[in-house]
């Protein structure tokens, strides 16, 4: 391998990398079982916590 290439592909890894970092993914974050599930309860027990205050006026 003689210099020119070399250089080339520090150039090259470099700009992958720099291009990589200003990538955003469209994708969402995971987000496991076990907290989809605590969000979901934490949500409907403030939905049961609303219709009893908008039921007792």
């Amino acid at each position: 391998m003689n210099r020119q290439d070399k250089i080339q592909k520090l150039h090259d890894k470099r700009l992958k990398r720099a291009r990589a970092k200003l990538k955003t993914s469209s994708k969402e974050r995971y987000v496991s079982k076990a907290d989809r599930a605590k969000t979901e309860s934490e949500n409907s027990e403030e939905e049961e916590s609303n219709a009893e205050k908008s039921e007792s006026l």
